[in-house]
């Protein structure tokens, strides 16, 4: 299997300049099962033939491997924390410190479903209280078509069934079977191209400096070799302010645990604390 893949990855790079290297060895394997499947090629060594002569198939083949999926308040134990813990610490921080902005990236944003949900609880948050304390989302992706389903905010109704019913109500419009965010919420989430394995920035240029107080960096190291892994995690941690907050995917936790500069806010949840 070893030497079949690596024949894979070089007629995706040479043949079809599609570098496909820095993928996790099982990723690319799964990924290859699942384009055997659903061509009816019989192995893996008749599928390499086929990449080669069949440019259609590479393209396929790559595009599969790009995952972009996202859901509304993905993680009810992660939001949790955040709802309850961390978004009212980050303001009252702001507020002692003189009310600066609370700062956000969501990285691999998809069409924005996390970045909108932190939205959702930080507005929500300051309706509640006396005060309020002023924040900016920064969302970034690769996918340009996934971008312009960010801006537009419309969604269908399968994208918003983790969505309580009082945000539907407060926070979306509907028509149809389409749920689309109202403006003064859509205002609050800059979506911006940004590759995180772009090696000449620590942060999206949008953001200006980064400084962010919560990344939102989710089921995406999983898909990557561990060199490359530690790439991302380096310039996410960078980007973040001191005692900044990272969210990764459930699956993401083991990778995250054991870096130094990193605690885990609690036990089980994968979301950890900039020391």
């Amino acid at each position: 299997m070893t030497k079949e893949l690596d024949k894979i990855i070089r007629i995706m790079g040479q043949t079809h300049g599609r570098d496909i290297s820095l993928y996790d060895d099982s990723f690319l394997v799964k990924s290859i099962d699942r384009r055997l499947a659903d061509t009816g090629i019989r192995n893996i060594g008749n599928y390499s033939r086929a990449l080669s002569e069949n440019s259609t198939e590479a393209e396929l083949f790559f595009r599969s491997l790009n995952i972009r999926y996202s859901e509304f308040f993905r993680n009810p134990l992660t939001f949790a924390l955040l709802e309850q813990l961390i978004l009212p610490g980050l303001a009252a921080k702001k507020e002692k410190s003189g009310r600066q902005e609370i700062r956000i990236w969501s990285a691999a944003c998809a069409a924005g479903q996390e970045a909108y949900s932190i939205a959702i609880l930080l507005d929500e948050m300051a309706a509640a209280g006396p005060s309020s304390v002023p924040f900016r989302i920064f969302a970034t992706d690769i996918s340009e078509k996934d971008l312009l389903t960010g801006r537009t905010g419309a969604f269908d109704s399968a994208a918003v069934q983790n969505v309580r019913m009082k945000y539907l109500r407060h926070y979306f419009t509907k028509n149809g079977e389409t749920y689309t965010l109202v403006p003064a919420l859509r205002n609050r989430v800059d979506f911006s191209a940004y590759d995180l394995l772009e090696e000449t920035s620590s942060c999206p240029p949008i953001s200006i400096f980064g400084d962010f107080d919560l990344v939102i960096c989710s089921n995406l190291l999983f898909y990557y070799r561990p060199d490359v892994r530690h790439r991302i995690l380096d310039k996410v941690y960078n980007s973040m302010s001191p005692g900044g907050y990272l969210v990764t995917g459930e699956a993401e936790r083991d990778i995250v645990v054991r870096l130094e500069g990193l605690r885990a806010v609690a036990p089980f949840a994968a979301v950890f604390q900039k020391n």
